[in-house]
């Protein structure tokens, strides 16, 4: 089992690439975790262009399965005074299996402040049930998170209102907050058109458009609060929305994403 500080420090430069082997232990299926995938990519993009303002928007594709020895192509696409922008491609034995882009912007001062989302209500994660405790074995990614259900409705619940809220956390102890390490989190969850159903049944994340809603990626005890609902079910795929606050309740990341829903 590889903690993620290690799995992340162990990537290599090869070359004008770079490489890293993630074991089974983060498999999601036959793939790399998605949350995971995403992290390598962020982690290679701030490797290969070293000090780089704080993310602001990204957009990830899952486009195949990957695991084992994994390759990053990381490429600059145009740097300006205040932003720049980048890809990078993750690619397996089988090919490209994760594309993302990334927008890094400073900050500038603004006459303009204005929060639409609201805090929700923060139970204290101690006291809620362990919600990964009945995962199905195939997500071996999970043992190395916490989640704590706080409310909504569980997957395969059958429920006609598709929506959850999950406390979360990286279990490996004294890990520090960071941008790399939360979007290793923040793609825990399953989907929640995944509570529509009566019984477990495939369900795979194709795209992830992530807005980050404050450069200070920080939270206290490692905790941090996702609420993810399906806005539309149809033709066999999914749109939902994600929003994301840390333990004090200031929300730090909005985000959607389109999900390929089988059954």
């Amino acid at each position: 089992m590889t903690e993620f500080t290690a799995l992340m420090a162990g990537m290599a430069k090869s070359g004008a690439d770079w490489t890293v082997h993630v074991s089974d232990d983060w498999l999601q299926g036959r793939t790399v975790y998605g949350g995971l995938a995403s992290a390598l990519c962020m982690q290679a993009a701030l490797n290969e262009f070293g000090d780089v303002p704080p993310l602001r928007s990204a957009q990830i594709a899952f486009i195949g399965p990957a695991s084992g020895q994994l390759q990053l192509k990381a490429s600059m696409l145009r740097k300006g005074k205040s932003t720049l922008f980048a890809t990078v491609d993750l690619i397996g034995e089988a090919g490209l299996a994760t594309r993302a882009m990334f927008c890094f912007g400073a900050a500038r001062e603004s006459a303009f402040r204005h929060v639409a989302i609201g805090t929700p209500e923060l139970k204290d994660p101690e006291t809620c049930p362990n919600f990964f405790r009945n995962a199905p074995a195939t997500l071996s990614f999970v043992q190395h998170i916490d989640g704590r259900y706080v409310g909504g409705s569980p997957p395969f619940s059958g429920s006609d209102d598709p929506q959850m809220t999950l406390w979360l956390r990286h279990r490996e102890p004294a890990i520090k907050p960071s941008l790399v390490a939360l979007l290793a989190l923040a793609d825990a969850p399953p989907p929640a058109a995944s509570a529509r159903s009566k019984a477990p049944s495939p369900i795979s994340t194709m795209t992830w458009s992530i807005d980050m809603l404050t450069d200070k990626t920080t939270t206290d005890d490692g905790w941090w609060l996702i609420h993810n609902v399906a806005e539309q079910i149809a033709d066999g795929y999914s749109s939902q929305a994600m929003t994301l606050w840390n333990r004090n309740g200031q929300p730090i990341m909005a985000s959607r994403q389109n999900v390929a829903v089988f059954g």
